[in-house]
């Protein structure tokens, strides 16, 4: 059975679980624009106990990709920092973006850059890469990147975190993308299952309520089914929202046979107000 999920702000992941019938949770632990350590809100410590997995996503600022000792250095810190807290509160993973270089950099610097990342550091839970929207120096927009940047952190025990909405704005096309992912990194840890609302390789991330983007459902479902990994939605809309496409999600894999579970009645109409997705390199 695939568990199908959502992002949600974190102040009671089991209640927000419940809200949107999820089966899991992602959350920041922290301002996701900021470099302040994380913070766990009270009765945090009880989370782990509660049944629903929970995933952590990284600040969204976190670079160590950088040639800029400013933002390496902090970004290897917080990065670790996030590591040890969502480790603290049994997290299954922590997502993290890919970085970049800066025009004029190498990006062959930024590669090794996270290698030296790994090297430095023993992290308490998987760390996964997640592939990003735009930039044209970004160490895991394109798929060809990605390779590099496997190549790079060879021996490592490195999880991939796969963005349907990032990769359509990368210039990648759904049909047989898992596949070609697959023989990359040999793995797919967690599925971003987000509608897109701008054109292939627009390089803006732009999510959109799933069936009310650009993106063709059918190719969306079967990157779910054929990665066969936890999902998560970071879809608008809030828990009504999200409870929508998590229901539509998990009837469209029923139809495919790919997993067995209820459907959720939804209660409240699916909004298609879209949102700036915060992974964006542009």
């Amino acid at each position: 059975m695939v568990l199908v999920g959502a992002h949600s702000d974190g102040a009671d992941p089991p209640s927000e679980a419940r809200d949107r019938h999820a089966d899991l949770i992602q959350i920041f632990l922290g301002d996701p624009q900021g470099w302040a350590k994380p913070s766990l809100p009270p009765g945090a410590e009880n989370w782990r106990d509660s049944g629903v997995p929970l995933y952590v996503h990284a600040p969204y600022l976190v670079n160590v990709a950088s040639t800029n000792n400013r933002i390496r250095i902090p970004s290897r810190k917080i990065l670790a920092q996030h590591a040890e807290a969502a480790a603290a509160i049994g997290a299954s993973g922590l997502i993290v973006h890919g970085g970049h270089v800066t025009a004029g950099d190498d990006p062959e610097v930024g590669l090794v850059n996270w290698r030296k990342t790994f090297q430095r550091a023993k992290y308490p839970l998987p760390i996964l890469i997640e592939n990003t929207a735009g930039g044209e120096r970004a160490m895991a927009r394109t798929l060809d990147m990605i390779a590099r940047l496997w190549d790079a952190l060879d021996g490592f025990d490195v999880g991939f975190c796969l963005d349907t909405c990032h990769a359509h704005a990368g210039g990648e096309h759904l049909p047989g993308l898992v596949d070609r992912v697959l023989k990359i990194t040999g793995r797919i840890d967690l599925v971003h299952a987000n509608d897109s609302k701008d054109e292939l390789g627009s390089g803006r991330d732009r999510h959109e309520n799933l069936g009310h983007g650009v993106l063709d459902v059918e190719a969306l479902v079967e990157v779910v089914r054929r990665a066969g990994a936890p999902v998560v939605v970071e879809t608008p809309g809030g828990a009504d929202g999200q409870a929508a496409d998590i229901a539509f999600l998990r009837a469209r894999l029923d139809e495919s046979g790919s997993a067995q579970s209820t459907q959720v009645p939804v209660t409240k109409a699916m909004t298609s107000t879209t949102i700036i997705g915060p992974h964006a390199q542009v």
